[in-house]
């Protein structure tokens, strides 16, 4: 993410509180912002990120973060993604920066469906059958027949029933799909651009 360039008025000088920004995910300790009085303990401060400089909102208890708003996303950026494969992604990683956990792990499902047409799928099947494709076309690895039926599961879940997913539940789904994705684009991708600049 770009960096945010205007200049911040009449900040404060703030130090020590450390946080992974919700913005660019740079673990971040900032030395500017502006808080709240301190009540009990609770003290809230907005601090503006070193790398991106976009304002966080950083709740604290006794020395501690508790709360950062926006939270960082779960997962990494992958390259060499395809456009819709890539902006689907995104939307999951951005889901979960909204606590949006069932929309992550649904978006992860409708991710694994793109990648299954974009390697020669058909298009108009079920879920299975694109989850089958991709196992049948080796684009899974052996080993992970079983968390493409963990993934399966739980968005079925997520879609057809009357579920809330968890942090830990899109957490696997998004570190899966990212694992699946580096395997089948990014890989290819770095080896084609070292190729090149042979």
């Amino acid at each position: 993410m770009n960096k945010y360039s205007p200049k911040w008025q009449n900040v404060q000088k703030r130090s020590g509180i450390r946080y992974q920004c919700g913005y660019c995910d740079t673990d971040t300790s900032p030395s500017g912002g502006w808080s709240t009085e301190n009540i009990g303990g609770h003290i809230g401060y907005v601090l503006i990120c070193t790398n991106c400089n976009r304002p966080s909102f950083v709740e604290t208890h006794g020395g501690k973060v508790t709360n950062t708003v926006p939270t960082s996303r779960l997962g990494n950026d992958v390259m060499g993604l395809p456009e819709e494969v890539e902006s689907l992604y995104r939307e999951a990683r951005d889901c979960t920066s909204a606590k949006a956990y069932t929309s992550a792990v649904l978006t992860c499902r409708k991710i694994l469906m793109h990648v299954a047409v974009e390697k020669g799928a058909d298009e108009g099947k079920k879920f299975i059958e694109y989850v089958d494709y991709l196992s049948a076309n080796s684009y899974i690895p052996p080993d992970g027949k079983a968390w493409v039926d963990h993934i399966r599961t739980k968005a079925n879940e997520a879609n057809h029933e009357i579920v809330i997913m968890s942090t830990s539940e899109a957490d696997d789904l998004v570190a899966f799909t990212e694992m699946l994705l580096r395997l089948i684009y990014e890989f290819p991708h770095r080896l084609k651009e070292d190729s090149s600049s042979e």
